[in-house]
């Protein structure tokens, strides 16, 4: 197994941070407010698996791409950037040494906070 950066999903963050679309708040719980994963389901069903995996910086390209195991590194709700999610999906890919996702993270974090 082999994450890579989800481009996609890194050009979708960078977007909506730049139109606003953000939840600064990193005080929260990300663990809590994440997406569950009846969450995940009603999404995809409304919206596909392509718009699911733009919500994560991470895909296992050995994956299928149909299943949520394709995918890692969440960083929002499906609806807006929570730098708490950001942070979280930092923070992993460094602890599991994925350097690239790491970099990707930190990057939007930057973009977050010079938002501000």
């Amino acid at each position: 197994m082999s994450i890579a950066v989800n481009t996609q999903g890194v050009e979708q963050a960078r977007t909506l941070i730049r139109d606003g679309k953000v939840d600064r708040n990193d005080r929260g719980d990300w663990s809590k407010d994440r997406p569950s994963a009846e969450d995940e389901d009603v999404f995809i069903s409304d919206n596909g698996w392509d718009a699911y995996a733009k919500w994560h910086l991470g895909i296992d390209e050995s994956a299928d791409p149909r299943t949520k195991k394709a995918y890692s590194f969440p960083y929002g709700d499906f609806v807006v950037v929570h730098r708490a999610g950001v942070i979280a999906a930092e923070s992993r890919a460094g602890e599991y040494k994925h350097g690239e996702i790491e970099k990707a993270a930190k990057e939007l974090l930057t973009l977050i906070d010079d938002g501000r």
